[in-house]
């Protein structure tokens, strides 16, 4: 059987050094990773799930918030992630979202965000790398748990935007030292998990590609159900109707 295909959003500035990355981990767990870019054609039937990448700031404009001089917008790729995430949602289909896609999975549900996150939290540890120097805590009876365990979680951070009030039918999944919010996921199906950190940095480490893992897992279940549908559809087609 073919690998479930996922489509990755990707800034226009940077995702062409991001999006192998990304690739590389749908490729570990045993997907097929396209790329998408605001301007271009995103079809959300033609994969089986949606990572929503890293990257450009997202406008306030989405969630009433207010503008800071500091931010680097991009609103063909604000309208388009918010577009995939909601079509994801009605077509039951699984998304994970990185860092900003975190963000835009939160404001896709209704929810806002904090700009100027440190501002807001003075006391969490704030550090720009991609290494793995940021302690997150996961909470308990979550997804999140399910996949990476509760032990403090060692991770990277590039954010100066986090999750502030929570959009509809999402909860808390992981809290930063200072309690900024730094994984979001859904209650309920389909699964759609944010993580505030770049585990596709982190694919050496298990518990990151267990959250790679889970989405491909997701999508091939979603596709097989899709496909099973369609099954038994053409057989009540083809099959005579006996009066």
């Amino acid at each position: 059987m073919s690998k479930p295909v996922i489509g990755v959003t990707t800034s226009r500035r940077s995702g062409w050094r991001i999006f192998p990355l990304v690739a590389l981990n749908v490729w570990l767990v045993g997907g097929r990773a396209v790329r998408w870019v605001a301007g271009r054609e995103a079809d959300i039937d033609a994969v089986d799930g949606i990572i929503i990448g890293g990257g450009d700031d997202i406008s306030p404009d989405l969630y009433g918030g207010r503008l800071v001089t500091s931010a680097r917008l991009d609103p063909a790729r604000d309208k388009l992630e918010r577009g995939l995430v909601r079509a994801a949602f009605e077509r039951g289909k699984p998304v994970l979202g990185i860092c900003r896609g975190s963000q835009m999975l939160n404001v896709a549900s209704g929810g806002t965000l904090h700009q100027d996150a440190y501002g807001v939290y003075e006391a969490s540890h704030r550090v720009w790398t991609i290494l793995p120097r940021k302690t997150v805590r996961i909470c308990e009876e979550t997804r999140l748990a399910g996949l990476s365990g509760t032990k403090p979680m060692r991770i990277n951070a590039l954010h100066s935007q986090a999750v502030d009030q929570l959009g509809d039918g999402l909860r808390v999944a992981a809290l930063d030292n200072g309690g900024m919010i730094q994984a979001i996921e859904r209650t309920s199906d389909p699964f759609a998990l944010g993580v505030q950190w770049h585990p596709e940095h982190l694919f050496y480490a298990h518990r990151q590609r267990a959250i790679f893992r889970a989405l491909v897992t997701a999508a091939a279940a979603c596709r097989d159900q899709a496909n099973q549908i369609e099954t038994v559809r053409k057989d009540v087609e083809e099959t005579p109707h006996i009066l």
